[in-house]
């Protein structure tokens, strides 16, 4: 069976399959009203004491960041919003308590996966496992104990929930297969995190699977094996051996540097949401962030954080990094990206929209929030500040103005801060690539954000099935605009052009970036190893012709073929 591959290695181990018991709510109408209410509150208690332990559980195994989903969850049975409209749907319908906690929490799902952003529609499902779990203890159904599992196993599931990942017995889980689920959902994540191999979106793995079966995750190639035949078994175990010797080769790279084999040296990178993250940038040889989302902050806050809330982990981080460059993005949110605490029109296109930087100017207090939290937190460490959504030079020069506002005040508060912070913008917006020559002067440094840039470039609404095969990073007009702000920043001494899109960490790209003279590359951290093994394989010389090659050719394809056969060339192998 053939899915998503969302995180690398081989599994091979008996199928334990997970079918949840379909659940019929009562949708007759109901008499006692109160007593339906009185279930709701028994169901909330209820609920809330499971999931208190489960979080207590989660910091344990998996640590503080993994755990705050169920602190999360928590605040969606305290939600007045959520809870309130549930009791107005028992009372105004006479329905049962079941029915009830059903028909919100499918409106809320809807609501959430309706929305553009791939984040913020992978949320559903947290809604999805809370009202869940609120359904089932209103009618006294029992979860099934995954904490029980007793012998190596490939969870087989439909969907895995934050508390079915969170209570599994994680010593004897040895990878995951789903029906649903894309790279950047929860499974993906918990997955990845883990280390274990994981193949999504398989669409019937539950049916055709039983427990017992033997199966094989390959989550290198997205594929799943059930009941594999001799021959076919060899492969893998053979594959998995390939595999596991390639893994500890590249982890004996984490203390060398991104240097080349003629001397060109560059800059290999992590993004981060939380300073949490910044553990596995170090573990994989990062040499510093190059993109620490900021929003994270914001949506898991059911509140505005204040000044010193941003500080201190804007702090935390710069001390972690211990001198190594951190650029923190300022806000990036808006259109579909919402705050509950941030009241925001609706837009007919957000991706157009009211976000990022433009945003920050209507909200300016809540910029200047930030930027003097980041001004602070500048003396623990090498910050740098990075602004989206960027457009026009006019933009830099507005925010650089809102900057020297919250450093005069700071310097009249006798509060210490960075003086000769670094300022650099997001290039995601073509306007922003084209007069990159324009900008660089008013900036230190450029990192391209591709996911964007290769949307708005090529016009392609990349989570869109019927026109994503549009979507085409490698294709020579992107490629082209990348070489443009990267000639751009080298034309002005001491300027610099780094990479934070999903781009940055694909290793078919990265002789062409390289090539390109990109000098900075920066990726989740689990991809380090690899592209860092890919420059140390290459001369800087040969890099530069296969960016030349690739500048001149016709079609994402071409460059795709051509630098399959110069990897080749190179004896390089790619996971």
């Amino acid at each position: 069976m053939k899915g998503i591959g969302a995180s690398p290695g081989i599994a091979i181990a008996k199928a334990f399959v997970i079918k949840h018991e379909e659940i019929k709510v009562n949708t007759d109408k109901i008499d006692d009203i109160q007593n339906e209410l009185d279930r709701l509150a028994d169901a909330l208690e209820k609920s809330k004491d499971q999931l208190k332990k489960i979080h207590e559980q989660a910091v344990i195994e998996l640590g503080d960041e993994e755990a705050r989903i169920f602190a999360a969850h928590l605040m969606v049975l305290d939600d007045p919003e959520y809870v309130g409209q549930i009791q107005e749907a028992i009372k105004n319908q006479s329905i049962s308590a079941d029915n009830g906690i059903k028909q919100i929490t499918d409106m809320f799902v809807g609501i959430f996966e309706s929305m553009d952003d791939e984040y913020m529609k992978e949320r559903a499902a947290d809604i999805k496992d809370v009202g869940g779990r609120l359904i089932r203890n209103s009618l006294g159904i029992k979860d099934q104990d995954l904490g029980a599992i007793n012998e190596d196993s490939i969870i087989i599931a439909y969907d895995l929930t934050p508390s079915d990942t969170a209570t599994m017995n994680k010593q004897k889980v040895l990878g995951f297969a789903t029906d649903i689920g894309g790279r950047t959902s929860h499974t993906a994540i918990m997955a990845r995190s883990l280390e274990i191999p994981a193949v999504l979106g398989l669409k019937n793995v539950t049916h055709d699977t039983k427990d017992g079966d033997i199966v094989i995750v390959d989550g290198i190639d997205g594929v799943v094996v059930v009941n594999p035949d001799e021959k076919t078994m060899d492969e893998y175990l053979t594959k998995k051996s390939e595999y596991e010797a390639f893994v500890k080769e590249l982890a004996q790279l984490k203390d060398l540097p991104a240097v080349t084999l003629d001397g060109h040296e560059v800059e290999l990178v992590g993004n981060i949401g939380t300073p949490k993250d910044v553990e596995g940038v170090l573990r994989n040889g990062g040499t510093g962030v190059g993109l620490y989302r900021t929003e994270f902050l914001y949506m898991d806050s059911d509140k505005m954080p204040d000044e010193e809330k941003q500080f201190k982990a804007y702090k935390e981080v710069l001390e972690s990094m211990d001198g190594h460059p951190v650029i923190i993005r300022t806000l990036d949110i808006g259109g579909d990206k919402k705050l509950p605490y941030l009241q925001l029109d609706e837009e007919m296109n957000p991706f157009l929209g009211l976000r990022a930087v433009r945003l920050c100017f209507v909200e300016k207090n809540l910029f200047k929030t930030q930027l003097r939290a980041i001004l602070r937190a500048g003396v623990y460490g090498n910050a740098h500040i990075m602004f989206p959504m960027i457009s026009n030079v006019t933009e830099v020069k507005q925010a650089k103005a809102i900057l020297e506002e919250c450093k005069e005040e700071l310097r009249n508060e006798n509060i210490s801060f960075d003086e000769n912070i670094k300022v650099g913008i997001m290039v995601e917006i073509p306007s922003a690539a084209v007069t990159a020559d324009i900008i660089a002067s008013e900036v230190d440094f450029f990192s391209i954000g591709t996911n964007d840039l290769c949307q708005y470039a090529l016009a392609v609404d990349r989570m869109n099935e019927t026109v994503s095969y549009l979507y085409q990073p490698l294709t020579p007009a992107i490629l082209r605009l990348v070489k443009m702000v990267i000639d751009a920043s080298h034309d002005v001494e001491g300027k610099f052009t780094g990479m934070c899109g999903e781009l940055a960490g694909d290793p078919r790209a990265a002789l062409i970036l390289l090539g390109l003279g990109l000098d900075e590359f920066s990726m989740s951290a689990s991809s380090v190893p690899q592209i860092k093994k890919i420059i140390r394989s290459v001369n800087f010389k040969d890099a530069q012709e296969i960016a030349k090659k690739a500048l001149g050719l016709s079609t994402e394809e071409e460059v795709l073929a051509m630098v399959g056969e110069e990897l080749e060339k190179l004896d390089i192998k790619l996971i």
